[in-house]
């Protein structure tokens, strides 16, 4: 019997598959849920308890079928600046709080807007994370004692140089052991996890030759407990949810980016199509669960959940094994991991540090020199020796600026003319110069968007050249994708300022969202429904009843008979036909 949804074209089959990718993928979570806790701050266990019910609760509600969730690398900044200013237990109501957060976000079908977060706010954030994950794994690397956390970069590394006399030769040989094991073992053991294997040798040859003189996870935080804590909900008081909002967000904001772009990564490996929405509710519902379990904040993790499909998951089944297999080992095996040396696990997360820093793309935007590089720069630098929330909030403030100085750049306001010459485009702004022009008519080509970073523009091209009061405004609008209050502001305004020197505004080729907002607003009905025209020639037809011809007979421009050349009217052609310059004013 087949299912449905999320588990469709599921059979009894597909289940060896899910039971394999499950199994693969729960082994290589143990190692990463430890090291990620120890570098947010936490104890290793926090990490594995997370990995289990994060990632039980975010295949079983999520949107994907192939996500696997869990504590990644990108939270390590964030949690560890947390722990530090708040306490651990903080820690876990911020993640609570982020939880209700991503839910709303899905309820209120926010999953789209996510993916509008500019590309170069995420490389430089994620580079920035990457600097900071590989910096703060040299001390353990090199054995290095009695060294002070700091939130911040600098402080950390100065803390670094000071304690470079305590460096410890049984811990590098350890971390050099392990980091080669890994870097080996995809070219002879391709289908086993190489951080694993790295982890596994790495502890054997630390506790055999030299016991006793590196640094563990036993000794630096004590026995792994060989169960879940006890289910325990948090203190929630008014001054406490005021206090972490702001991390929540930022929380909130990393689980959603990279839960996305992890389920985007799965839809190209297998051509399926996630539910963002759907996906924020189940990152949602799994950071609300995992806190009440002693788990630190979870997300979808890209590596994983490319391991997942590329060892054959076809449901979200596979993501749930992957939880029960880390809870078996934990029960089974928690009083081994005490004796894993923390060398060991530098080289892992120094290893997820580069695979993440995305120095390819990083490079790629720095080389164009564009407004971008210079937002991503800015990000990654804010994110390495400030902290992630002002990176990410001045980097988005920095792109908006930028993406708005862009598009107001392309907004074109241009005084043009019918050229004769012309077979495709009949009216031209070079056709207006300063002896041909008529002082009846003004033809106005609006080009690009009309908002509230071009509008006062708009407004002031068409003033500063609207001087000689012509009777006739005729704005060609067919080129105006978007208008917003702003801009419907500015034309309202140039509007009542032309009608009440006695002139016609006609519009022309107006799109659809425009012609909304004027109605919306009822701007339509100030200019007048019979004002509007589809095409050009049809508003020059109405134009031309309007003007006083008389005038054409001695005016020195004379550019008024290529405008009725646009006329369907072969009346009106004829009498301007039939008007003759003078010659002395010509």
């Amino acid at each position: 019997m087949k299912c449905t949804g999320r588990f469709e074209g599921y059979h009894a089959a597909a289940f060896r598959k899910d039971l394999i990718s499950g199994l693969i993928v729960g082994i290589i979570a143990i190692p990463l849920g430890m090291a990620f806790a120890i570098a947010a701050g936490v104890k290793p266990e926090y990490g594995i308890y997370s990995t289990i019910v994060a990632g039980i609760c975010i295949s079983l509600f999520g949107g994907s079928k192939f996500q696997i969730g869990g504590p990644t690398g990108a939270f390590i900044p964030i949690l560890f600046a947390i722990v530090v200013e708040y306490g651990y237990e903080n820690l876990l109501l911020a993640g609570f709080l982020a939880g209700i957060i991503l839910v709303l976000m899905g309820l209120f079908k926010l999953g789209a807007l996510i993916k509008f977060i500019p590309r170069p706010v995420t490389i430089g954030f994620t580079a920035g994370i990457a600097v900071i994950i590989f910096s703060g794994q040299i001390a353990n690397f090199l054995g290095l004692s009695g060294i002070e956390k700091h939130e911040n970069f600098l402080p950390n590394m100065k803390e670094i140089v000071t304690h470079l006399a305590t460096t410890n030769l049984y811990s590098i040989i350890t971390a050099v052991v392990c980091l080669a094991v890994i870097l080996l073992t995809p070219k002879f053991l391709p289908k086993v996890p190489g951080s694993l294997v790295g982890l596994i040798v790495s502890t054997i040859v630390a506790t055999v030759f030299f016991k006793g003189e590196v640094a563990t996870i036993g000794s630096s935080f004590g026995a792994i407990p060989s169960t879940l804590p006890h289910f325990h909900f948090p203190d929630l008081t008014w001054d406490r949810i005021e206090n972490l909002i702001r991390p929540a967000f930022i929380i909130a904001m990393l689980c959603g980016i990279e839960s996305l772009l992890s389920a985007v990564v799965a839809d190209g490996m297998t051509g399926s199509r996630h539910n963002s929405n759907r996906e924020l509710i189940g990152q949602g519902v799994a950071n609300m669960v995992t806190p009440l379990f002693g788990g630190i904040p979870a997300t979808g993790a890209i590596a994983r959940t490319a391991t997942n499909i590329k060892n054959g998951a076809v449901s979200p089944l596979s993501g749930i094994i992957h939880g029960i297999v880390v809870l078996l080992v934990l029960i089974l095996f928690a009083p081994y991991a005490s004796e894993i040396p923390l060398a060991s696990m530098a080289p892992i997360l120094m290893l997820v540090a580069w695979n993440m820093s995305e120095r390819k793309e990083f490079a790629h935007v720095l080389k164009i020199k564009t407004s971008d590089s210079f937002v991503l720069l800015i990000t990654f630098l804010l994110t390495v020796f400030t902290n992630l929330t002002t990176a990410v909030e001045v980097g988005l403030i920095l792109a908006v600026i930028l993406f708005v100085k862009r598009m107001s750049d392309g907004l074109l306001v241009s005084k043009v003319l019918p050229d004769p010459t012309a077979k495709h485009e009949k009216v031209k702004a070079h056709m207006v110069t300063e002896g041909h022009d008529c002082p009846q008519i003004g033809i106005y080509t609006i080009e690009g968007p009309l908002f509230f970073g071009a509008a006062n523009m708009f407004e002031k091209s068409i003033m500063d050249t609207i001087h000689l009061r012509p009777k006739v405004l005729l704005l060609r609008m067919g080129k105006v994708p978007f208008m917003d209050t702003t801009g419907e502001s500015n034309l309202s305004s140039l509007v009542k300022h032309f009608e009440k020197f006695g002139g016609n505004i006609l519009v022309s080729g107006i799109q659809a969202q425009p012609l909304d907002v004027l109605k919306r607003t009822g701007l339509y009905t100030l200019i007048g429904a019979e004002h509007f025209f589809g095409h050009t020639g049809e508003a020059l037809n109405f134009a031309l009843l309007q003007l006083d011809l008389n005038k054409c007979l001695g005016c020195k421009h004379f550019a008024f008979r290529e405008c009725a050349a646009l006329s369907n009217k072969e009346s009106q052609k004829e009498v301007i036909s039939s008007l003759k310059p003078d010659p002395a004013r010509t």
